[in-house]
């Protein structure tokens, strides 16, 4: 396997080590920070580089919201560098980053195909949306003042040096709503400092406040890994839900007089925790669960590299194929049809279809001959056309 794509089988563990996935999990996920000094400043230089960020910010059209500038020093706005019809300005990123500010370009794993790659694997090893923001920091500068955020992040030093502190949580895990607000939290005492060095990688649970500062005479450059998850509460509201178009008593309507000063409180109270009781012993997993995920997997973006430059090319029944490792799908019934769930939608196949589906998604290399019957190149060429399968 290449340098550039080492992470394919342990993500998490290409970027903390492979000797601390278990405890990771365990003890440290969304309660602490961890830092690792992997003693291996090329270990991430293959997913970006400062080369890299230069031909994006001077070469792609940006649009307002794919780049932005940041200086603890001072208050930017985007008008500073973005022009009347919604274009990054090139010219004033280049002047103001030479000034001090903060190059950040946003979700950057849509832009560099590699990052795209690690951001699938560790969608797959944490269930969770994965996003990349890039962060290009000059020296002796600070692109942000103490704070949070509302999501945890993995730091990936990839050249230059950044010197971090971390304080207190004034918020435990805080909903993805609940974002920082300068002036409402305070950071609290000093608990943690280190400089991460190319090759290193930090953790940071969300909630947690922290600043970082470029440590040394170069520019530092590291990509920030996002995870957005989904919750308890996320499953519990969903299954609630679903409850509710079994169970009358949900869907009711409040009181006439909910709105007046006069409304009885103390009646209502007792009728929710009624309500609760009743939820309590009809809720059920599976439904909300399969929704959650549903929803999951089609928001998920397809590997379908080569399909259009192959799109002409003839299947024979003697050709090799295999699963995608990362592609995420789920077989379900629909009615009267049979649908695999995958990114970016569902496809469509007849019910008789199952055992070449679960043969040719099953994992080990096949060919159209091996799922018997007829249409078996044609439903081989779809699930091509969309990523589940690769040529082998």
């Amino acid at each position: 396997m290449s340098k550039r794509e080492q992470w394919l089988d342990d993500p998490l563990g290409y970027l903390i080590g492979a000797d601390r996935v278990a405890d990771f999990h365990a003890r440290i996920y969304e309660r602490e920070a961890l830092v690792v000094a992997h003693n291996d400043a090329k270990r991430f230089e293959g997913l970006l580089s400062i080369d890299d960020v230069d031909r994006i910010v001077t070469n792609v059209d940006l649009r307002e919201g794919q780049l932005d500038l940041a200086d603890a020093s001072r208050q930017m706005a985007r008008s500073d560098y973005v022009d009347s019809a919604g274009f990054v300005d090139r010219g004033a990123v280049a002047d103001f980053h030479r000034g001090g500010a903060t190059i950040i370009l946003q979700h950057a794993h849509q832009l560099e195909p590699a990052l795209g790659r690690l951001c699938r694997a560790l969608e797959r090893a944490f269930s969770a949306h994965l996003q990349t923001n890039i962060y290009l920091t000059p020296p002796n500068a600070q692109g942000f003042r103490t704070h949070y955020d509302n999501h945890c992040v993995f730091v990936l030093q990839v050249a230059g040096e950044k010197a971090w502190r971390l304080y207190e949580k004034p918020i435990d895990t805080p909903f993805r709503g609940e974002a920082f607000e300068p002036g409402k939290y305070e950071s609290g005492d000093l608990k943690q400092e280190f400089v991460l060095k190319a090759g290193d990688c930090a953790y940071v649970p969300r909630g947690l406040m922290h600043d970082a500062q470029t440590s040394g005479a170069e520019p530092s450059l590291h990509i920030t890994v996002g995870l957005i998850t989904r919750t308890w509460a996320d499953l519990m509201l969903e299954a609630v839900s679903e409850a509710a178009l079994r169970t009358p008593e949900l869907r009711r309507s409040l009181p006439a007089d909910y709105a007046r000063s006069s409304f009885d409180r103390d009646a209502a109270r007792a009728h929710l925790k009624t309500l609760a009781a009743k939820i309590a012993d009809t809720i059920e997993l599976d439904p909300a669960l399969d929704l959650l995920l549903d929803t999951f997997i089609r928001s998920r973006a397809s590997d379908n590299r080569g399909a259009i430059r192959d799109a002409t090319k003839p299947i024979t029944a003697k050709e090799g194929f295999a699963l995608q490792p990362l592609a995420p799908f789920r077989i379900a019934e629909d009615g009267d049809k049979l649908v695999v769930i995958s990114a970016g939608g569902e496809l469509d196949f007849k019910p008789e279809n199952r055992s070449a589906l679960e043969r040719a998604l099953g994992g080990p290399k096949f060919t159209p001959a091996d799922l018997g019957g007829e249409g078996a190149e044609a439903l081989t060429a779809k699930l091509l056309a969309y990523g589940l399968i690769a040529r082998a």
